[in-house]
C-alpha cells in the first residue's frame, strides 16, 4: 500500500464507514471513573483454532536511507522493531518482528526525476543492471536492515517488489502507462522476470540473507498508472503464468523458498469479483482444482492467500462480516491459510479516524489493536503485517516516525508500534489461538475485546484484551473453573508503552480506560 492511494485514490473511501461508538480524540478517562466489575474471562486451551506464524512489517521506504545513518540510531530503531529483550525493570525493549518484509527495488531510483516518480523516497533501486548483470551492493540500507533483523532472531524473511525491473517493462518505467488497465509486463517477459526473482533472492544469500518467501506480485487489482510509487495491475490468468514460471525455477534453483499469492488490495478481493473483475476472486481461481488459474497444486505454492485489509475496517459490523465470509471461503479449500500481509490506517472512515495526520498517541493505537483482533479471531489469520515500518510522512501508516533526513534524524516511536507489540512480542509463531469467552456473554461489543493464545509445547498462556472505552474495566481471568496465578501485565496506554506490571493471584484486573493489556502466565 501507498501514499499514493491514500491521497489519489480515495474513490475507496465508499468502503470506509465509521465504526459505530468507536473511539475518538474526545475519549479520556478523567481517573475517577469506577471500573466496571463483575466481568470473568474464561479460557478453554482444550479448543484451539489456527497456528500463529508471524508479525511483521516491511521496509519500504525508508529503510534504503535509515539504513545508512549513524550506528546509533540505526540500532535503536533496529531494537524497536525487532528486538525481545528486556530493560531491568521487565519491560520489552522492542515489539519482536518475527518476519521482515523486504521490497525488491525495479530500479526507479536510478531512474531519478526521469522515472515519474516525484517523490524519490518511493523510488527504489534495482540490483538488476541495464546491461542485465546485477550489483549485489545495491539496496545496502535495506539489505542492513534485513541483517538487523536476523542478528536480532528474525528468522523470516520475505522478498517483494511492486513493479518488475524497468529494463524489462512494457513501457521502461517502474508504474503502468497512463489510459491504460494492463499489466506493465508483457507475456514474452514473463520467464524473465521470474529468472530475476530467483537471481534477486539468491543474491541475498551472498550477503546471509535467506529468503523464505517469494511475493511476485503486491495489490494487483490497482491500475498503478499515476506515478505515484512502483506498482503494476496484473490479472489472475498472467499472475498465475507467472507463478508456473517461478515454481519451475525454483525447482531449478534448488532455492529454499516458497511462493506467496495474493496480496489483494482489499480482502473480499479474495473471495468474491467485486469491481475487478479478472483480478479478483482469488482463493477460487488459484486454488480451487479445475479452475483455469489453478496453481495450489504446484510444489512452491505456499498453501496460503494473502490480502490487506484496507477499506474493510468500519463499521465494525461490517469488519466482522467481511473477515467471516473471507474465514468461511478459506475453509472451503483443504489446508489452505490466510496472511493478513499489509494494513495501515488510510481514508477519513467516514469520520472515526483519518488516515491523515501523524499521530503518536493512543487513539490510532486503539484502532489498530481493533483490526488485529478482528483480523485473529474472525478471519483467523495465521500472518499480520503491517505496512510501513519506518515513516517520514504525515500520516498514520508508520510504526516508527523519522524526519525526512537521508543521511540523519530523529526517529520518533508511536503508541502504534507497542499496539502491535502487545500482539507480536508475547504471541510467538507456533502458538495456538485458543477459546477464550466472557461471562457476560458480550463478544460483539467492539469497546472491550479479548483474545488468548498458547504455546503447546510449554501450554503457556498469553491473552491479549482492549479497552477502548472511556472508563476502566475490572475482569478477573479463569482457565477452566481456576483461577490463573504468577500473572504478568504488560500496557499499553497514552502514558505506557509495553509497561510490565505484577498482577496478584486471585485479585481481579482494572484495565485503565482507553488502553490494552498483554497478560501472560508466568510471564516472559
Amino acid at each position: 500500500m501507498t501514499n499514493n492511494k491514500i491521497y489519489s485514490r480515495l474513490f475507496a473511501s465508499l468502503l470506509s464507514v465509521c465504526y459505530a461508538a468507536c473511539s475518538n480524540d474526545g475519549g479520556k478517562d478523567t481517573g475517577t471513573s469506577q471500573p466496571e466489575q463483575g466481568i470473568t474471562l474464561t479460557i478453554d486451551d482444550a479448543t484451539t483454532y489456527q497456528t500463529m506464524e508471524h508479525f511483521g512489517a516491511s521496509d519500504a521506504w525508508s529503510c534504503q536511507f535509515v539504513g545508512n545513518w549513524p550506528d546509533s540510531k540505526k540500532n535503536a530503531i533496529a531494537d524497536l522493531l525487532f528486538s525481545t529483550q528486556n530493560d531491568a525493570s521487565g519491560n520489552p525493549l522492542g515489539i519482536g518482528l518475527s518476519i521482515w518484509r523486504f521490497n525488491v527495488g525495479a530500479g526507479s531510483a536510478e531512474q531519478g526525476a526521469a522515472s515519474g516518480i516525484g517523490d524519490e523516497w518511493r523510488r527504489a533501486e534495482s540490483f538488476l543492471n541495464s546491461d542485465g548483470t546485477y550489483n549485489w551492493d545495491k539496496q545496502q540500507g535495506q539489505v542492513w536492515f534485513a541483517q538487523a533483523a536476523k542478528s536480532r532472531g528474525v528468522d523470516k524473511l520475505l522478498i517483494f517488489p511492486n513493479s518488475p525491473p524497468v529494463s524489462i517493462t512494457r513501457n521502461g518505467k517502474a508504474f503502468a502507462s497512463s489510459g491504460t488497465i494492463i499489466s506493465n509486463l508483457a507475456s514474452d517477459k514473463y520467464s524473465a522476470y521470474a529468472d530475476y526473482l530467483v537471481a534477486v533472492a539468491q543474491g541475498l544469500q551472498t550477503k546471509g540473507l535467506m529468503p523464505n518467501y517469494i511475493s511476485p506480485m503486491n495489490e494487483p487489482q490497482w491500475d498503478w498508472n499515476d506515478g505515484g510509487q512502483e506498482g503494476t495491475p496484473f490479472y489472475n490468468n498472467e499472475i498465475a503464468s507467472i507463478t508456473t514460471l517461478l515454481n519451475q525455477k525454483i525447482e531449478d534453483s534448488n532455492l529454499n523458498a516458497t511462493i506467496s499469492l495474493g496480496e489483494a488490495g482489499q480482502i473480499n478481493y479474495l473471495y468474491e469479483v467485486g469491481n475487478r473483475p479478472g483480478r479478483a476472486d482469488q482463493i477460487k481461481d488459484f486454488f480451487t482444482a479445475g479452475s483455469a488459474n489453478y496453481v495450489g497444486n504446484l510444489s512452491k505454492v505456499e498453501p496460503k492467500i494473502a490480502g490487506h485489509s484496507y477499506f474493510t475496517t468500519s463499521p465494525f459490523a461490517t469488519m466482522v462480516s467481511q473477515r467471516q465470509q473471507l474465514a468461511s471461503a478459506v475453509s472451503q479449500v483443504s489446508g489452505l491459510k490466510y496472511w493478513m500481509s499489509e494494513y495501515c490506517i488510510l481514508g477519513d472512515n467516514a469520520g472515526e479516524i483519518n488516515g491523515n495526520g501523524r499521530d503518536l498517541g493512543i487513539n490510532p493505537a486503539l484502532y489498530l489493536a481493533k483490526v488485529i483482533h478482528a483480523d485473529l479471531s474472525v478471519a483467523n489469520a495465521t500472518a499480520w503485517h503491517w505496512w510501513l515500518a519506518i515513516s517520514p510522512y504525515d500520516y498514520k501508516d508508520g510504526l516508527i516516525y523519522i524526519d525526512k533526513e537521508k543521511t540523519d534524524g530523529n526517529y520518533y516511536k508511536s503508541k502504534m508500534l507497542w499496539a502491535l507489540g502487545n500482539y507480536s512480542r508475547f504471541i510467538r509463531p507456533g502458538y495456538q489461538r485458543v477459546k477464550i469467552s466472557s461471562s457476560k456473554g458480550d463478544s460483539s461489543n467492539e469497546n472491550f475485546l479479548y483474545s488468548a493464545y498458547k504455546d503447546p509445547a510449554t501450554g503457556k498462556l498469553v491473552t491479549v484484551v482492549i479497552n477502548s472505552s472511556a472508563q476502566p474495566v475490572s475482569f478477573t481471568l479463569k482457565k477452566g473453573t481456576r483461577s490463573l496465578t504468577g500473572l504478568k501485565g504488560y500496557i499499553t496506554s497514552s502514558d505506557k508503552e509495553l509497561q510490565m506490571q505484577n498482577l496478584t493471584d486471585g485479585e481481579a484486573i482494572t484495565l485503565p480506560a482507553r488502553s490494552i493489556i498483554t497478560i501472560t502466565t508466568g510471564g516472559l
